[in-house]
């Protein structure tokens, strides 16, 4: 079976509202620095907004990959084919219910 991917496009998707929150955060920090104290006063909330971005940039991709991979996988498959569980075993010698 051949390995599942993710495109560009879908990753990017994905990322729209995030990265318009960057922007945006981005944007207001920029715009609320002081004259001749714009590093000081922006490179902390800056590098914060990043760092979030980033780190949910990266869950959403990997989630996104997870589940491309898992709708293919052949263990999902196998998993529909599998009679469900029940309270009694077939050997009957274990009970879930203890006398």
């Amino acid at each position: 079976m051949a390995k599942k991917r993710i495109t560009r496009e879908e990753l990017k998707q994905v990322l729209a509202s995030d990265f318009e929150r960057l922007v945006a955060q981005m944007a207001d920090v920029m715009n609320a620095a002081e004259d001749g104290h714009i590093i000081a006063e922006t490179e902390e909330e800056v590098r914060d907004a990043n760092a979030v971005f980033r780190q949910r940039a990266y869950e959403k991709a990997v989630r996104l990959l997870q589940d491309k991979q898992e709708a293919f996988s052949p263990s999902a498959q196998r998993a529909e084919e599998q009679r469900p569980a029940t309270d009694d075993p077939s050997d009957g010698e274990r009970a879930s219910v203890r006398a």
